[in-house]
């Protein structure tokens, strides 16, 4: 038996259980892991809620990042044995492989052996945020040094990560926050510049920074009515990335920026990096070696005891943090 969070119907974190499940040993090529720290993440909530990309059976498990020990291993696995440190990469579908319980079984794929200098909640950080940031950024824009990124949502767990792997490359990280509260703590992140939404003027704010030749890479995780100071401010040729949906507002099209300045708009999932096993390789030595340099370091918010699971999901929903929050099992 192991303690195992699942919700037998969608709302809000009130519907969250922890229950004792019979788990099955790890069939051939699988991993199962004693957890030690849970990653929470926007799209749990979503998935919980009912409104994500994912419709999930009920009662449904949820969660895409743990780490912990290897406990015992499939028939066929050859790089991994009871007692490994490990961390999990997020999987395609959490219904199918939930990371919210003392035990939990992944493919071997998914599964890393991260840094031993990592403390389990740190290893917990790791993979959603850098490898959505990695793949928005430095897989489909191929940011680079000279570079200008404008980064919204910046105080979240990826937007963080996104401002690290801007300064690792070499660009000029621009952050986008809602209020001056987190300003500070923006700037010591790595922000180049700090742009106050309920404070300036966007478009012109962004001008000013990013001079006529503008902002030739835009992350954004928010949509709605800022689309089109965002595309305002871009140069020519430049590309925006949409991996959000933070806005309950309708999200205009910027035909005139996008006609006259041949921009790209493109949507885009972490899936495209973790499902494409050339490209995930790539994108693990990349944050592997940030994080064995210090370029790259998980900022955690906050730490919760897995039995305050519900209370870790109300912070979540609160949009408070700065960085990750932490479950610890």
């Amino acid at each position: 038996m192991a303690r195992i969070v699942r919700f037998h119907q969608h709302g809000g974190p009130e519907v969250l259980r922890i229950e004792d499940i019979d788990l099955t040993p790890p069939r051939p090529g699988e991993v199962q892991i004693r957890v030690k720290a849970l990653g929470l993440n926007r799209a749990e909530a979503l998935l919980r809620a009912g409104s994500y990309i994912e419709t999930p059976p009920l009662p449904s498990g949820l969660g895409l990042e743990a780490a912990g020990i290897v406990e015992t291993v499939g028939e066929g696995v050859k790089d991994f044995a009871p007692g490994d440190a490990v961390s999990v990469i997020p999987p395609q579908s959490m219904v199918r492989w939930p990371a919210y319980g003392e035990l939990v079984t992944y493919p071997a794929r998914l599964i890393v052996k991260h840094p031993s200098s990592l403390d389990w909640q740190t290893a917990a950080a790791i993979w959603m945020q850098y490898l959505t940031a990695y793949g928005a950024l430095i897989d489909i824009a191929k940011l680079s040094s000279g570079d200008a990124v404008v980064i919204t949502a910046a105080s979240s767990s990826v937007g963080l990560a996104a401002l690290q792997i801007a300064n690792k490359v070499g660009a000029t990280a621009i952050a986008v926050t809602r209020t001056s509260v987190k300003k500070q703590a923006l700037l010591d992140a790595g922000a180049a510049q700090v742009v106050v939404l309920a404070e300036e003027d966007l478009a012109a704010r962004l001008s000013e920074i990013a001079g006529p030749q503008g902002v030739r890479v835009v992350l954004d995780a928010i949509g709605g009515p800022i689309f089109e100071p965002l595309t305002a401010a871009m140069s020519k040729g430049g590309i925006l990335i949409e991996y959000g949906g933070l806005s309950p507002e309708p999200t205009p099209f910027p035909l005139a920026a996008v006609l006259g300045k041949t921009l790209t708009l493109r949507g885009y999932l972490v899936h495209e990096i973790t499902g494409t096993p050339e490209k995930l390789e790539v994108a693990k030595a990349f944050i592997l070696e940030g994080l064995e340099t210090g370029t790259l370091r998980p900022i955690i918010d906050r730490s919760f005891a897995f039995n305050q699971i519900v209370e870790a999901h109300r912070y979540l929903e609160s949009n408070e943090q700065f960085g990750k929050i932490i479950v610890t099992v």
